[in-house]
């Protein structure tokens, strides 16, 4: 049986879930989210805990099994708490700034990009003391948060010789020596 799939999700006061067919739909103060079930999966809920069972002890059902629990725990999660993610734009004269619904980000290409930020997605601008600008995502869907942090990112990834780009908060660059002289 597998150790993630045979644990029960635990559902706080404010979330509700319901179970249509192959669907399960979670509810809670920040949102809705959705979630298909594969074949051969089904859910249990039992006084305010979800259970995750499979049909047959194949290995595609034993690794969805763990994968489909895994799910439903961070749309709980999600729908009461949410997910965040911080990025930063270092380099000198790289800046981002918000114009209406979507981020102008200047990273040293010859244009500024113009990134739409999608449904379901708040962002934040702040400054930091040091100059850099910060990125802040956030959102009921764990999913679309890191998709979206990761799309930004992709602009213009960090680079190993100045350490310009955009990075997350708290990734480190490894550095690398220059060329020298001899």
């Amino acid at each position: 049986m597998s150790r993630i799939g045979r644990l029960p999700v635990t559902l706080p006061n404010k979330v509700k879930v319901q179970i249509k067919e192959n669907t399960v739909e979670v509810n809670g103060p920040l949102g809705t989210l959705k979630y298909d079930l594969p074949e051969g999966i089904s859910v249990e809920i039992d006084d305010n805990k979800v259970h995750v069972k499979r049909t047959t002890d194949e290995s595609q059902l034993r690794s969805l099994h763990g994968l489909s629990r895994a799910l439903i725990n961070n749309m709980v999660i999600g729908v009461t708490e949410g997910y965040r993610k911080s990025l930063d734009v270092v380099g000198t004269g790289y800046r981002a700034s918000m114009e209406g619904n979507k981020i102008n980000i200047q990273v040293g290409l010859s244009h500024p990009v113009l990134f739409p930020v999608p449904d379901g997605i708040t962002v934040e601008l702040e400054q930091t003391k040091d100059k850099v600008s910060r990125i802040k995502i956030s959102g009921f869907d764990k999913q679309l948060v890191g998709e979206v942090a990761a799309n930004i990112r992709k602009i213009r990834l960090p680079e190993p010789y100045q350490g310009k780009g955009i990075r997350y908060t708290d990734e480190h660059i490894r550095r690398k020596v220059g060329k020298t002289t001899a």
